[in-house]
């Protein structure tokens, strides 16, 4: 057999300097220390709002980039066959090392770019250091049948070091916002594939045959230079494609570099088949590599990484450093056979168990599962690392007391990270002040591409700490005017952002290409010290009041607000319907916790709905209760306007008889010119004559669409917006996303019809419902499609003031948005959410 350094071939181990244990005790117990911070803080993330990245870089920055460092040392050692290097070299370059992890995490953590950017350059420094060491004792041992091992490590070390530079690149804030996401991806590309992949592979060559007991297959010298000549150019072509976003050049580089690994890869089918794995080790170096080579072949056919990292960090990488570590630990903390023996007896306790589960749970990781199964799978997951942690640090502990001085090192190593985690999770959610020092912390959230509060107060001079967190679906960061800026965040991301001295007026905005002019903006302004502000004003009861800033529809409605009831009540038996509406101004809820003065018949927006059959004769008495003139049309009745449709001074009242010839869903509104205004301001609702033979169904909803024009009413301001067509939202039963806070209700199989009216006064509508299908349109007195028909529809079109019906059958449970599907008014208000349960 062919040792690599670690394992003897024959007779007892003459026992290792006393010093190299030890150490070895020290460095793997910094790299279990990084392993069990990120245990603890995926346990902790639904408690806190821990960021994604955070838990990447626990683990790969802190614990595998101190294993490979580590480890590449010691077999390039071993291979090269001398001297380990002056015991002070690898104490300095672990503290270092260490520093520059620590301080990469709380730089981009607590908002100080420069201390990230330190940060990486300590961390790029101490590798270029250790690869440059690795080179000249290669150099100086005049190669030898495992130099080509080496070789791997040095270009595995210059990865990282263009990894590291790209990272601090973006952590830096100084980077054009079209150019982030290439940084992203590459940074992603080359760490995992370069840094990690290259370093496995070349280590394979010589540990694959140690584990598994057997002697190394011919040839492996010549096939480790020959791969090595073409993963590093194919690495390199795919790194600069996605810095140059040149699609086709990406996949042409990730084509070579899987042909290179799989080429790198052929020992180690060829020892497989010499013998099988047989022992803890062997089986997850197996299953590691495994998964790496699917996620080469997904990676190379997606150009991305993103939707591989649980399967990359957990099935390849996680696995193999566990593997690698369970073989490992035992041999290098020495003590001799029966040592050797009982130490791999302990860190090998429940393998079979251990390794099952992961590999069970990783594929759930990253298949479309339902959440709770993806929940319990990282359960899994995190359990295994956890047991093979405590298993580890039983077996150091079991072989070496630690000194004080390791105890302490460890320790530092141990709280200064838990307090980057719980700085950059924890903490009171809700804004700050600390008078003391002059420093305010906020809360900021970006959601619903909108960032919240859109501004922020505070007193000149003041340090402004925001905590960003993306509550979003997609990614979102913020810039500030100042130069602070976030990285890119994914969902459920959190950073933090200091201004150290607030100045005058600060913009932030979200550089994600097309978010700033959709309305992803907020202001810092020096004034009052109050907590948080509102882009809107605020009355004295906290609601916002009338003004021309956007919208936040992501906000929660005002304490004891409730959705106009859209719930369609059948059409009453009687032949005549006698109705008393009064037109009243009210202060309603306009979108979620925006107060706003409308004109209304009977106190609502829209006003109530009214339902009969054809031939029903409607006799409807309208009050004026306002300090102006209305009137009033029905859309339903066909007769002269002259007398009914006449406006009314305050205090009269007048009477509007039609008869129902007509079936259809129709509109009403107000009479009075200019017509605009009143039916912008709320004058409006729906009258719904059934259609002969309507067959009864399960649920049956009406939605009245219009426009929301902030303001006061009847203002220059809000006039100019309503005659040049630019409405602040457009609402479905008179709240903008009221229905996302409150949504419609149906039971899977429920066959649900939709009455739907637009009533402008100038936009059309085009309403969909996301996930179904129409089998019934019913559009201004006509079917269009009817029950039975072989094709089916997906856009109820209304121009102001047509109305009609959809039905569809919900097919499972889950949430159904509806919107109006021009896109600038379902983003805007017009949209809605229908809640259908088993």
């Amino acid at each position: 057999m062919t040792s690599i350094g670690v394992r003897p071939k024959v007779g007892p181990p003459p026992a290792p300097r006393r010093s190299r244990s030890v150490w070895h005790a020290v460095a793997n117990g910094v790299v279990l220390v990084w392993l069990a911070l990120t245990v603890v803080a995926a346990f902790v993330r639904h408690e806190l709002p821990v960021p994604q990245w955070l838990l990447i870089h626990l683990f790969l920055l802190g614990a595998v980039t101190n294993a490979i460092v580590t480890w590449t040392e010691h077999f390039a050692s071993a291979l090269l066959r001398v001297p380990a290097p002056p015991d002070w070299w690898p104490i300095t370059r672990l503290v270092v090392l260490n520093a520059g992890i620590v301080a990469v995490l709380c730089g981009v953590s607590e908002g100080f770019p420069w201390v990230a950017v330190g940060g990486a350059a300590g961390v790029v420094g101490v590798v270029a250091a250790h690869i440059a060491v690795l080179g000249l004792r290669g150099r100086s041992a005049l190669g030898g049948r495992f130099a080509h091992v080496v070789a791997w490590y040095l270009w595995a070390g210059a990865a990282l070091i263009t990894g590291g530079t790209l990272g601090g690149l973006m952590a830096s804030g100084h980077v054009p916002s079209g150019w982030h996401e290439r940084l992203h991806a590459a940074h992603a590309q080359v760490n995992l594939l370069g840094w990690v992949g290259l370093a496995v592979l070349g280590t394979l060559f010589t540990l694959w045959p140690t584990v598994l007991r057997t002697r190394m297959v011919d040839g492996v010298g010549r096939i480790a230079r020959w791969s090595l000549r073409f993963a590093v150019p194919g690495l390199a072509v795919a790194v600069g494609g996605l810095l140059a976003d040149l699609r086709w050049v990406v996949v042409a580089g990730l084509l070579v570099y899987a042909g290179a690994a799989a080429l790198a890869l052929v020992p180690f089918v060829r020892t497989l088949r010499q013998r099988r794995p047989h022992t803890p080790a062997s089986w997850m170096l197996a299953a590691g590599t495994s998964w790496f080579a699917v996620a080469l072949l997904v990676d190379a056919s997606r150009q991305s990484l993103s939707g591989l990292l649980p399967l990359m960090l957990v099935g390849f990488v996680g696995q193999t450093l566990l593997g690698a570590l369970t073989f490992l630990l035992p041999v290098v903390l020495g003590g001799g056979p029966a040592a050797l023996k009982a130490n791999s007896a302990l860190i090998e306790r429940v393998w079979v168990v251990r390794v099952a589960a992961i590999n069970v749970a990783v594929p759930l990781l990253v298949l479309p599962v339902p959440e709770w199964t993806s929940r319990a799978a990282w359960i899994v997951v995190l359990a295994a690392l956890a047991a093979f942690i405590l298993l580890a640090v039983a077996t150091i502990f079991r072989s070496h007391r630690p000194s004080p001085v390791v105890a302490g090192v460890t320790a530092g190593v141990l709280l200064t990270a838990l307090a980057v985690g719980v700085t950059a999770g924890g903490g009171d959610s809700s804004p700050q002040t600390v008078a003391a020092s002059g420093t305010r912390v906020v809360d900021v959230s970006l959601v619903n591409m909108r960032i919240r509060p859109g501004t922020i107060e505070a007193a000149p001079g003041t340090r402004l700490v925001l905590k960003v967190t993306n509550k979003d679906a997609m990614q979102h960061d913020l810039r500030l005017e100042s130069g602070q800026a976030t990285p890119m965040l994914d969902p459920g991301e959190s950073a933090t952002l200091t201004v150290p001295s607030v100045k005058g007026t600060i913009d932030g905005w979200c550089t994600v290409p097309g978010h700033r002019a959709a309305g992803m903006t907020m202001q810092i302004k020096t004034g009052a010290s109050s907590p948080s502000s509102s882009a809107m004003d605020h009355d004295a009861m906290g609601h916002q009041a009338m003004g021309s800033g956007q919208l936040d529809l992501a906000a929660q409605p005002s304490p004891g607000w409730k959705p106009y009831d859209a719930a369609l009540k059948p059409a009453p038996g009687a032949k005549e319907h006698r109705v008393e509406l009064h037109a009243t101004d009210r202060q309603l809820e306009v979108a979620p916790g925006v107060q706003q003065t409308m004109w209304t018949f009977g106190g609502t927006v829209p006003a109530p709905v009214l339902r009969g059959k054809i031939g029903d004769t409607f006799v409807i008495t309208l009050v004026n209760d306002t300090t102006m003139g209305h009137g009033i049309d029905f859309h339903a009745g066909s007769l002269a306007p002259d007398v009914p449709m006449r406006t009314i001074q305050p205090g009269e009242r007048l009477t509007y008889r039609f008869k129902a010839e007509h079936a259809g869903a129709w509109l009403y509104h107000c009479s009075t010119m200019p017509m605009l205004q009143h039916i912008a301001n709320g004058m409006y609702g729906a009258v719904i004559i059934d259609p002969p033979d309507l067959p009864s169904v399960d649920r049956e909803y009406v939605l009245v669409q219009g426009e929301l024009y902030l303001g006061q009413p009847g203002s220059a301001a809000q006039v100019a917006k309503m005659r040049e067509g630019r409405p602040d939202a457009w609402m479905f039963n008179g709240t903008a996303a009221g229905y996302d806070h409150a949504p419609l209700t149906a039971r899977a199989g429920d066959r649900v019809r939709v009455w739907v009216v637009d009533a402008g006064p100038s936009s059309s509508t085009a309403f969909h419902i996301v996930g179904a299908q129409f089998d019934t349109v019913y559009k201004e007195g006509a079917y269009l499609l009817r029950k039975g028909d072989p094709g089916g529809s997906q856009i109820l079109d209304l121009a102001p003031g047509q109305g009609g019906f959809v039905e569809t059958v919900m097919p499972e449970p889950g949430h159904y948005p509806f919107v109006d599907h021009d896109m600038r008014h379902g983003e805007s208000g017009a949209h809605g959410i229908l809640k259908v349960t088993g």
